[in-house]
């Protein structure tokens, strides 16, 4: 099969390269997918588990990427829940190889099914930056309809869709980010926006959540809002602050079958929207991840036309 790997962490993205690798064995409890679509978070570049398997050995050169859509084309060994044939999304397994290639074998608990009337596309946009998103608020962040939540980063591809999943669990939705996202904020359901470079956190007052993806000095002046009770959580790693009355909580997204499901069924109602900049077929992938110009929004890997 056709795949994308990467043998040295230094090199980053720019290391990548398309090759000839086998055709992976599903395990017991496995699927084997043939991939339609394929995302890719750079950051995962400076996860460990990239480069290593579970017990830290070397598992070089690897495939990248953990977001998937696709049709199961083989069951292991006592596998249950799906169906050969069946249109699923989800996450590949953090320390086995990815899904940056025409096929993978994946946990069958980590997939969902994909609605018909969903791209493949748009699936495998989903998985990382949903799950995020949705842990984050109602897991960890336990929101509940009439709280307010702080989001910061919310037109990017996890803060916008804190920012919807937020609005529509009857919060009211501070949204942060530089002053161009202003509109991009506002539309996907932010009832204020504060520009983190001439605008005054300080401002904001109070609110119960604050989702933090930018750790930092942005995150401890956020701290400083949560009001008793309230909670900071936090996707940029330990938190650096802490709120004088409530919780800060980081944590590692997980694949959960019916919450990608939730995920799924809103994109269908229009209730959420997931934001791809750029649609590339596996053999542009490496130029697609590589880019001369900035590209807003989700790269996706278009694997089978």
């Amino acid at each position: 099969m056709k795949a994308i790997v990467v043998a040295d962490q230094a090199a980053g993205t720019a290391g990548m390269r398309l090759t000839e690798r086998p055709v992976p064995e599903p395990a017991g409890n496995d699927v084997l997918v043939e991939i339609h679509a394929s995302g890719f978070t750079p950051g995962e570049l400076d996860w460990d588990t990239t480069w290593t398997d579970r017990l830290g050995r070397d598992r070089t050169p690897s495939v990248p990427g953990h977001e998937l859509a696709g049709v199961v084309c083989a069951l292991g060994y006592g596998t249950r829940g799906l169906s050969v044939g069946q249109r699923v999304f989800g996450l590949a397994d953090w320390t086995r190889d990815g899904t940056l290639a025409e096929y993978a074998a994946v946990e069958a608990r980590n997939l969902s099914p994909l609605p018909g009337d969903v791209a493949f596309t748009v699936g495998a946009s989903l998985p990382i930056s949903g799950l995020t998103a949705w842990q984050g608020l109602f897991v960890h962040g336990r929101l509940r309809v009439g709280q307010s939540a702080l989001v910061h980063g919310a037109a990017g591809g996890v803060g916008s869709m804190v920012t919807q999943l937020a609005r529509a669990a009857g919060a009211y939705v501070i949204g942060t980010g530089r002053a161009g996202d202003r509109q991009a904020a506002l539309d996907l359901g932010a009832h204020e926006f504060v520009d983190l470079e001439d605008d005054s956190l300080a401002d904001v007052g109070a609110v119960d959540l604050v989702f933090d993806s930018f750790g930092g000095e942005i995150q401890k002046r956020s701290a400083d809002l949560i009001r008793a009770g309230g909670t900071l959580v936090t996707i940029a790693g330990p938190p650096e602050a802490r709120p004088a009355d409530g919780l800060a909580i980081d944590f590692v997204v997980e694949a959960d079958r019916g919450q990608l499901s939730e995920i799924a069924q809103r994109v269908r109602d229009g209730r959420l929207r997931t934001l791809i900049g750029n649609v590339a077929s596996l053999d542009d992938a490496v130029a697609a991840f590589n880019p001369t110009e900035r590209v807003k929004g989700k790269t996706i890997i278009r694997v089978r036309p």
